[in-house]
């Protein structure tokens, strides 16, 4: 068994379901503290967070990741236990295989590999690992990144493990995320009996109009990296409940999916005119889970993308669809991060698993990553 799948294997074992990190972490650190890492664990709230660097000279170089994982869901589907790491036909089988144990444990390897190899190398390697990627992510990474601000540390490239791959290891990885920001609408009316509307006000009627044209709007056009932003209605409440009332008010759920075409500020802004222009009495309020993030074209994807090549013959595309990561808060203090991991087919499924055959592979471009920036 390669030392890769075997780290893998013990990592699966440990059933750290968000935010419990059930010592992932520490085992990475008695692994990674051997080779030169100084390695230091960030509580905070129920997260355990390890930052463990290797050198302090520029340039550095992070691999980041979470070590938490979903709920399994209904024991009873899976085929064999989620904690309990099978491999059947090419296959490995656990909660965590694709999302992303695999990942961190060719990170560790991959280190383990170059420090032996390269024991001079220059600037630094670092890892970024959290127990909060899958839960509210307020006490992961965003501490972290805010710790090593406040203490003046600069990182300059970082790989974040996502899986990223959709058909073949290699084939995509994602230059940056678009953000997100939702927003609640209360739009107030009057209830009445519904056989008198006119001592009424239905706010549902009174809404439709507006919500019609929000979703006719065009927000932007997009870029070279993004496909144009899109405004989704997730949710909408209203009514008692009961056939003959008009409701009182309607609430009303709403997303942004943005680009860097466009600004929280300036949709913010664009929302309101049209709402205003309907002319009823709302109250909306926003919420920004996340800003975007690119990183262009230049050395970091250079190096990652030459890795990529080199191991597997593939030309990897550069994306940036997809939901957000905990790269949009690594990116305040770094200027280039990229995301890249293994096919991404069982993400969040029952019987989550990874082809035996990109263990090995994921963790050598790791390794070449390494090697492409630091000799």
């Amino acid at each position: 068994m390669s030392r890769t799948l075997a780290l893998t294997e013990e990592l699966i074992t440990l059933s750290s379901v968000t935010p419990d990190d059930n010592g992932c972490q520490k085992r990475m650190a008695q692994l990674l503290a051997p080779l030169g890492f100084h390695c230091e664990t960030i509580q905070s709230g129920p997260v355990t967070n390890l930052w463990a660097r290797r050198g302090t000279a520029q340039p550095c170089l992070v691999f980041a990741g979470h070590t938490d994982v979903v709920p399994t869901g209904p024991l009873e589907q899976w085929t064999t236990p989620p904690f309990q790491p099978t491999q059947r036909d090419g296959r490995l089988y656990g909660r965590g295989a694709a999302d992303m144990k695999t990942s961190l444990a060719a990170m560790v390897v991959a280190c383990e590999e170059f420090v032996a190899a390269h024991p001079d190398h220059a600037g630094s390697i670092a890892l970024l690992i959290t127990s909060d990627e899958e839960g509210v992510a307020t006490d992961g990474t965003v501490v972290v990144c805010e710790k090593l601000q406040a203490r003046g540390e600069k990182l300059d490239w970082c790989v974040v493990g996502e899986p990223t791959s959709v058909n073949a290891l290699g084939d995509m990885i994602k230059n940056g995320r678009r953000g997100s920001m939702s927003g609640r609408l209360v739009v107030q009316g009057l209830q009445a009996h519904i056989a008198y509307p006119h001592m009424g006000k239905n706010p549902i009627h009174l809404a439709v109009p507006a919500l019609t044209e929000l979703a006719a709007e065009k927000w932007d056009e997009g870029n070279e990296y993004y496909s144009p932003t899109s405004w989704q209605v997730s949710n909408i409440h209203g009514g008692t409940g009961a056939s003959n009332i008009t409701p009182g008010e309607v609430v009303v759920d709403f997303n942004f999916r943005f680009s860097t075409a466009s600004t929280v500020e300036g949709l913010q802004q664009r929302v309101q005119a049209i709402l205003d222009k309907h002319g009823f009495d709302y109250k909306l309020d926003w919420t920004i889970s996340g800003y975007p993030f690119l990183t262009a074209r230049g050395a970091l994807s250079e190096a990652l993308s030459s890795a990529i090549r080199s191991e597997t013959g593939i030309d990897t595309e550069l994306s940036t669809s997809g939901g957000t990561s905990d790269g949009r808060f690594i990116a305040r203090i770094c200027p280039q991060v990229i995301e890249f991991g293994p096919t991404n087919a069982t993400i969040h499924k029952v019987n989550e698993n990874i082809a035996l055959s990109e263990i090995e592979p994921l963790k050598n471009i790791y390794r070449r990553t390494m090697e492409n920036l630091l000799l």
